[in-house]
């Protein structure tokens, strides 16, 4: 296998150098999935407010084209994700796939539609349940829910004591989400109900599959990407080689501690993805 170039960092595993190594000798083969939210957009105290690190877009214009494919991941809709992204009609970036709500959705640069199944009928019974549930549990100040269509999430950033109103919150949901048919994805101070069945790890697995690819980086920062990182290392072990990234967190340190890479949050990532494009600059 090849060596790293001193311009990119050096994984501190022997499987993510090995996995690096294999993604530069032979990038057409190599697919980059990559979380939303605090991988390539700065977590926010406002949802609706994320958008990409300014220089998001131009490292993946840049890195686009030299790799099989690049993904993104995200527990958002898809076409959220692609507006906040500003992913839309950008040269270079034709063969994008954002695959939204955990895989359950996917959006294609080449044809600019999403495709998704029916939305599951527990997320309209939580959303009509939801108020009184948190009025029952002291719902605090601050916290506050963002409808995604097939999920319902509540934030608890906002709040005077965020841990205290997301461990307040965490059995009353849990309760509310099994009625339901639902699963709860606990986040960086906040909890989602959403259908079962499907996970970053299962989106990325079948994604690797369907591409062929030789290799694969994926790059997260919350506990929802755990799911995406088991499916990395079942792929190496499977003789697929596989770099695991950390957008570095304070909040979440189950990521950094299963990382070959941490790297400074989002500013990181974008720094780690023009380097990428560099080092396979033919």
């Amino acid at each position: 296998m090849g060596s790293i170039p001193d311009s990119l960092p050096n994984p501190v595993t022997p499987a993510g150098r090995e996995g690096l190594a294999a993604l530069l000798q032979r990038p057409e083969r190599a697919v980059v999935a990559l979380d939303f939210d605090g991988t390539l957009a700065p977590i926010v105290p406002d949802p609706d407010r994320a958008r990409a690190h300014p220089g998001a877009v131009p490292a993946l214009v840049r890195l686009a084209p030299r790799v099989g494919s690049v993904a993104v991941i995200t527990g958002r809709p898809a076409g959220v994700a692609v507006r906040y992204g500003g992913f839309d009609g950008v040269p270079g970036l034709e063969h994008l796939v954002v695959l939204g709500h955990y895989g359950a959705e996917r959006w294609d640069a080449l044809s600019g539609r999403v495709r998704a199944p029916a939305p599951h009928p527990g997320v309209a019974a939580v959303q009509a349940e939801l108020p009184g549930v948190l009025e029952r549990n002291g719902g605090r100040p601050g916290t506050f829910v963002e409808d995604k269509g097939r999920a319902i999430a509540v934030h608890t950033r906002r709040a005077d004591d965020p841990q205290a109103a997301f461990e307040a919150l965490r059995e009353p949901l849990h309760a509310l989400a099994e009625r339901h048919g639902l699963i709860v994805e606990p986040g960086r101070m906040v909890l989602e109900l959403r259908p079962p069945g499907m996970d970053k790890g299962v989106a990325l697995e079948e994604y690797v599959r369907e591409s062929g690819a030789g290799a694969v980086l994926y790059a997260g920062d919350d506990l929802g990407d755990l799911a995406a990182f088991a499916a990395v290392e079942q792929l190496r072990s499977d003789g697929l080689p596989g770099v695991l990234v950390c957008s570095g967190s304070t909040e979440v340190t189950e990521l950094a501690d299963r990382a070959d890479l941490v790297v400074d949050g989002p500013p990181g990532v974008v720094d780690l993805l023009s380097a990428l494009a560099d080092a396979m600059n033919p």
